[in-house]
């Protein structure tokens, strides 16, 4: 780097800034770009939005086959996640016209994407994991040039405020350790530590390349196993200021989820099994709490202010019992931390569960009638607490 370039990384950027104060957020993880719901959710109160575009390609060929063609551009903005060679122009191109919505109605985005070269969503992998990114560092390098072509052209983009590297990283499954509950990260971390199974590695890696190009936008990167709070033991803070760290919050999922595979309808607070073994666990406040302890101790260890912590995924099927008290509570911890937050999810189009605007009420066919033609459908209910909860919090 020059000099002028390491000027600007002694300090906060001007993006960094927006970061200062606490910022409340949701998700927009559609199935296509739906720019109109920026406006309604500014309207709501709602300062930025964690925006995952690559979802946007859910009806392409590879869903129906096993091994698609290389050449075909399964994988959005990557073209393909067995081997990236450049962005693919015609994404990018939707990408940009989304974001210039998002700007012309004062909304503020981070960018993340489902899926990197050797990690392909699993949603969209036939529900398998795709743990090639954890056993080659090759695949590290596409990442990084990925990133560093994305940045190139998103640098100077108002709407941008930050760049979340990987949603979910999940290293942890590609070397044999599973159940969060039971096993020792620390343990599991200094088996993987300096290989391809190593999730610092691959920040550094990538990292490093976005600051060639870009050495402004916030970079956000999230803890391991899913972006549990407690794979933060091992999460190695990096040397930029302009960089946060990121959890996601849906425990416990056995609850959240409503597991009905299992046989369970469980309510909050109430008591869960959880884990392989399903130990039955009382939830309440203080569980919670105690749940997300791990960011808090961790960013206390580093010297991690607040304000470069972000509960960017959270969330319950609204349908659970005592769904509104389970999000007041999560959000009271986080506003208790200075955490900045963002719920799961604002006017979600493939699945109704996290759709808090329609309360606990199950969508009839006008609902799903309007959401394949591409229509808004109707919304919110007299009595709706999940998401005064939410909206409440939002304007406080």
């Amino acid at each position: 780097m020059n000099s002028s370039q390491e000027e600007k990384q002694a300090v906060p950027s001007e993006k960094m800034s927006y970061w200062n104060e606490q910022r409340k957020g949701t998700n927009f993880m559609n199935s296509t770009s739906l720019p109109d719901n920026y406006e309604a959710a500014k309207e709501q109160g709602i300062e930025f939005v964690r925006l995952a575009p690559d979802k946007w390609s859910k009806d392409r060929d590879f869903l129906f086959n096993d091994k698609p063609d290389a050449n075909i551009n399964a994988d959005f903005l990557i073209g393909s996640s067995d081997k990236y060679e450049g962005i693919v122009e015609e994404d990018f191109a939707r990408l940009k016209a989304d974001l210039d919505a998002a700007e012309a109605k004062g909304m503020k985005v981070i960018i993340t994407v489902l899926s990197l070269p050797g990690d392909r969503w699993r949603q969209f992998n036939g529900a398998k994991n795709d743990d090639r990114i954890w056993n080659d560092t090759e695949y590290h390098k596409q990442a990084a040039q990925f990133w560093k072509d994305l940045a190139q052209r998103l640098k100077n983009h108002p709407a941008v405020i930050g760049y979340n590297l990987i949603n979910e990283p999940h290293p942890e499954t590609g070397t044999g350790f599973h159940d969060f509950w039971t096993q020792d990260y620390s343990e599991w971390y200094t088996k993987v530590e300096h290989t391809a199974a190593d999730l610092n590695t691959l920040y550094d890696t990538i990292t490093k390349e976005i600051r060639t190009v870009d050495q402004t936008t916030p970079i956000i990167l999230d803890s391991g196993l899913y972006a549990t709070p407690w794979a933060f033991t091992y999460l190695k803070p990096v040397d930029d200021p302009n960089v946060l760290y990121a959890f996601h919050m849906y425990e416990p999922y056995e609850m959240t989820s409503q597991n009905k595979k299992k046989g369970f309808t469980y309510s909050y607070p109430g008591s869960v099994k959880v884990g392989d073994d399903e130990t039955e666990k009382e939830f309440n406040r203080q569980t919670l709490k105690q749940f997300v302890e791990p960011v808090a101790k961790w960013a206390s260890d580093h010297n991690i202010p607040a304000n470069r912590i972000i509960a960017s995924e959270f969330g319950t099927n609204r349908m659970v019992q005592g769904a509104d008290r389970y999000m007041a509570d999560l959000i009271s911890i986080f506003n208790e931390y200075g955490w900045h937050w963002a719920f799961y999810a604002f006017r979600e189009d493939t699945w109704d569960g996290m759709d808090y605007e329609l309360g606990s009420e199950k969508p009839n066919w006008k609902y799903w009638d309007a959401i394949e033609k591409g229509e808004q459908p109707a919304r919110g209910t007299a009595d709706n607490p999940i998401w005064n909860e939410i909206k409440e919090s939002l304007t406080k």
